[in-house]
């Protein structure tokens, strides 16, 4: 009902944040024909409500409502996680084992192997399974548990028992924020115990996330950057996570490139 009380370009700025996961200044401007100060007012009023969270040059729904939709999260930021799933998959080579976790980003990566050969695909993720299986050179294993009916995630304890059973080449991993400490963090308790099973059942660890998650929060810890080998985002400002990457040898790779 809230919503009905706004300014109507206030209505449709947030329409277009539901719709597609976040908005951006640049964007904004052009589309309604006014000024990028114009829209920075508009972003800090919303903001202001509550219903709008700012990030570097936009907004995104805000992380108090939730994971939000997973059709929505998949729109945030989708060329940039394209140019991450490439940079990811630059780095697994035929005839590899690997996990690849629950995650809008990691479904990119997915979709960057498919011009691979020899893999042995173990996933949590019925959208990973469903977009491979059809693959002959793939082979796809999936954990049993519980099926998560907002984004098809199979979480749960008998998913860490199926996880365990293995040992992996590589991990590729999400997170839904990052903090500036370098502490991974997650919605779902269930999901982090099938994560932190991934982690440690795997010889060398791919963290994919695109950078407005340095912007969110979420209440449950997978575990710390240090604990991965590769960090692979569209760009990184943050420098205190820069330096930990650095201190702990963890190569960070940063995929995006604007003109393509």
């Amino acid at each position: 009902m809230q919503d009905l009380y706004l300014p109507s370009r206030h209505r449709d700025i947030l329409q277009l944040a539901k719709d597609q996961g976040r908005v951006l200044v640049d964007d904004l401007a052009a589309h309604f024909k006014v000024t990028p100060q114009t829209i920075r007012k508009d972003l800090n009023d919303l903001c202001e409500r509550r219903l709008l969270t700012r990030i570097h040059g936009g907004a995104v729904l805000p992380s108090g409502i939730g994971n939000m939709e997973y059709e929505a999260r998949r729109k945030i930021a989708a060329d940039e996680k394209d140019a991450i799933g490439k940079a990811a998959a630059a780095l697994i080579p035929d005839n590899a084992s690997l996990f690849i976790n629950i995650g809008t980003t990691t479904e990119a990566v997915s979709k960057a192997l498919l011009d691979h050969s020899g893999l042995m695909i173990i996933t949590n993720n019925i959208n990973v399974a469903n977009r491979m299986r059809v693959y002959p050179a793939m082979e796809v294993v999936i954990a049993g548990g519980v099926v998560r009916g907002s984004d098809g995630g199979v979480v749960g304890e008998a998913a860490v028992d199926f996880i365990r059973q293995f040992k992996v080449d590589y991990a590729v991993i999400g997170a839904s924020a990052i903090d500036h400490d370098g502490a991974l963090l997650d919605f779902d308790f269930r999901e982090v115990k099938v994560a932190q099973a991934i982690i440690a059942n795997a010889r060398h660890v791919i963290l994919v996330s695109d950078s407005t998650k340095f912007e969110r929060t979420a209440p449950v810890r997978i575990g710390h950057l240090s604990q991965v080998n590769s960090f692979i985002t569209d760009r990184c400002a943050i420098e205190r996570v820069r330096q930990i990457c650095s201190e702990n040898d963890v190569r960070l790779i940063e995929a995006f490139r604007p003109d393509g």
